[in-house]
């Protein structure tokens, strides 16, 4: 009886051995490759970012002037996100705004878009999204041009009856058998022009200078 004992308190000793070994192994792998996978999003959406603003409309170091954007059901964001601003002989440009459609026909739709000054698309990008390949990813600029009808847009232009698809009455087109998912990044592009409308003076405010730490 004694024998069993022993033998089932050692197993379950190596048991919690393993367990903990193998927690310690995936925790170190995570942090060691966490910084790398931050810079590797952080890259791809600096490339976005160069895709929908035009070098003309900026002199200044876009990817330093931010701005701390807080969760706002306008732009479906559940935790802060940052704003890029673009300014031209210190003024005021273009703004780029991180949106999430959360109605996509898969899941999230993750998007950026930038807005100039005068409340005009500059373009939008998909970030991320989990659309059915074939169907719902002509929402991808690498898939299909669709993503770049929303250029030059505005709310000044169109009002809130003309952002839906056209199936809907709107006036942005759409693929046969997949309305759900260009229904869903119309509606958040246009929720996010709404915050840009409502938060202009805010996200275009001047940079607060850092202050030197104290030595």
């Amino acid at each position: 009886m004694k024998r069993i004992a022993r033998s089932t308190l050692q197993t379950a000793i190596n048991l919690v051995f393993f367990a903990v070994l193998g927690t310690a192994i995936l925790a170190s792998v995570f942090f060691m490759t966490h910084d790398a996978i931050v810079k590797s999003e952080e890259g791809e959406k600096l490339k976005l970012i160069m895709q929908i603003v035009p070098p003309t409309l900026f002199d200044n170091d876009i990817i330093q002037d931010t701005l701390s954007v807080p969760v706002d059901p306008l732009l479906g964001n559940d935790e802060a996100t940052l704003a890029y601003r673009a300014r031209l002989h210190g003024e005021p440009s273009a703004v780029v705004l991180e949106a999430v459609a959360p109605d996509g026909y898969s899941g999230k739709i993750s998007l950026i878009l930038a807005v100039r000054a005068n409340g005009e698309l500059a373009g939008v990008r998909v970030v991320a999204h989990k659309e059915t390949p074939g169907l719902g990813d002509y929402i991808d600029v690498a898939k299909s041009p669709w993503i770049r009808g929303f250029d030059g847009k505005s709310r000044e232009v169109y009002k809130d009856a003309d952002w839906k698809v056209k199936k809907d009455g709107g006036q942005f087109d759409y693929m046969a058998g997949a309305t759900i998912t260009p229904r869903a990044v119309v509606k958040a592009v246009n929720k996010a022009l709404i915050y840009f409308g409502e938060n202009r003076d805010r996200l275009f405010a001047a940079s607060e200078p850092k202050k030197e730490k104290s030595k």
